[in-house]
């Protein structure tokens, strides 16, 4: 199986700290923003929606979390694509998979400016939104450069700023959950089903880089497909309990224009309006933090599997850390999210997970043969053969149909612009 230069790295990652990175990753600005969308589709069967479309999309993540079990070092996606198809598709799966990373930084480092811009007035200027933007992207830069210890610290007060709150809403919540809400009587119909679970899954997606991280984590092979599992399933409980007390709270003719906002002004007024707000940011803040650290990983791996050129693959002699890596996504981020240039390829970020998605699990029949004796015995065998891989796979191709031609236009771009990055690389070498 493909290695490289990960043993370098400090395996500073524990079982919390890969708990956080799932977490933060999965539960970002969408959240707050999808019940109500839903909602206009789906009414009370909204919350079923959420647990039904999480059941289904476990097979992905179940999936990856066998994947994860076979590899020791960083690099998840690049590694899977790359032993099963090739270093081609390992390549074109890893850059992609690093631009939506990166571009969903851009574009949540923007939500928070608006967020806080809500909060306090001066911080709605167009200056101050650039100032919030830049001093985001380089604190938390900075603070993933000095060590992978400081990046998961950041992400666990973020973990609990944005995680208790949410609790203490549906447990305020739940006193107006109805049997009526709770087993919804009929119609049992959803508008435009496909496009609404296209714009659901949203609040599903990020967990995928989990395994870029490996070479930082202690006992990869066991810790990686436990936390991505056991914290995939929990946030599918919560947002269905999240998603329960929206409906149950929010009058029907107000979805389309309600948030979490709402339902905390009116479960505790103005405090409560506050609360939801700032756990909101606090949350948008703990999915930047979790991007900043595992997405630099992807490039990183490429570039010590000679996919991009080695410049990239240098590990700081003092941080451990993969600095330049690190420096490039921080630059990048900043740029895309000040100049919001980002918003064409945010369309299709859902379209280029997706993607990766279909070729890493397709990928799986192959890096299971090809496993040596020892990695068999201590991976994370999936019961029933590959009738998981294959749910996940037919959930994710579905998905990928329902999005629009523009997507794919987007997606051609981005492929033949790494296409180029690759052929580039093997001439200078």
């Amino acid at each position: 199986m493909t290695t490289g230069a990960s043993g370098n790295l400090r395996r500073d990652i524990g079982m919390f700290g890969a708990a956080f990175l799932v977490l933060n990753a999965v539960i970002g600005a969408g959240i707050f923003a999808l019940p109500g969308k839903v909602a206009v589709a789906a009414g009370l069967l909204s919350p079923w929606l959420f647990l039904v479309v999480g059941i289904f999309f476990l097979a992905v993540v179940l999936s990856f979390a066998e994947l994860a079990s076979y590899y020791k070092t960083t690099g998840g996606p690049v590694l899977y694509a790359t032993d099963a198809f090739g270093p081609i598709v390992g390549f074109s799966t890893g850059w992609l998979i690093f631009i939506a990373r990166t571009t969903s930084f851009a574009a949540n480092a923007n939500v928070m400016a608006v967020y806080l811009g809500s909060l306090y007035a001066p911080f709605a200027t167009g200056l101050a939104r650039g100032l919030i933007i830049t001093a985001v992207t380089v604190g938390l830069t900075w603070a993933n450069i000095r060590g992978v210890r400081d990046g998961v610290r950041t992400m666990g007060i973020f973990t609990i700023l944005k995680v208790a709150p949410l609790l203490i809403m549906v447990l305020l919540g739940l006193q107006h959950v109805t049997g009526a809400v709770l087993i919804p009587t009929g119609p049992w119909i959803i508008d435009e089903l496909g496009g609404t679970t296209l714009l659901l899954i949203y609040a599903y997606v990020g967990f995928e880089t989990i395994g870029v991280t490996a070479g930082e984590t202690t006992r990869p092979r066991r810790t990686l497909p436990r936390a991505l599992v056991n914290t995939v399933i929990m946030t599918g409980v919560l947002y269905f309990l999240i998603v329960l007390v929206f409906v149950a709270v929010i009058p029907a003719e107000n979805y389309a224009s309600a948030t979490l906002v709402d339902v905390g002004r009116s479960l505790a007024g103005p405090v409560g309006a506050l609360v939801i707000t700032l756990t909101a940011v606090f949350s948008i803040g703990g999915n930047l933090a979790g991007s900043m650290l595992a997405a630099p990983r992807l490039i990183f791996s490429m570039a010590e599997n000679h996919m991009l050129p080695a410049w990239f693959a240098r590990v700081h002699p003092s941080y451990l850390t993969p600095d330049r890596s690190i420096l490039t996504m921080g630059i990048l981020a900043l740029v895309l999210g000040l100049t919001g240039s980002f918003v064409v390829l945010a369309v299709a970020s859902s379209v280029v997970r997706l993607m990766g998605y279909i070729i890493c699990i397709a990928a799986l029949p192959s890096i299971r043969r090809h496993a040596d004796e020892e990695t068999r015995e201590h991976a994370y065998r999936l019961w029933g053969g590959y009738t998981i891989p294959l749910i996940g796979l037919l959930t994710s191709v579905w998905l990928i149909l329902q999005s629009k031609q523009e997507s794919w236009i987007v997606v051609a771009i981005l492929l033949a612009a790494g296409a180029i990055l690759y052929a580039l690389e093997k001439r200078l070498r």
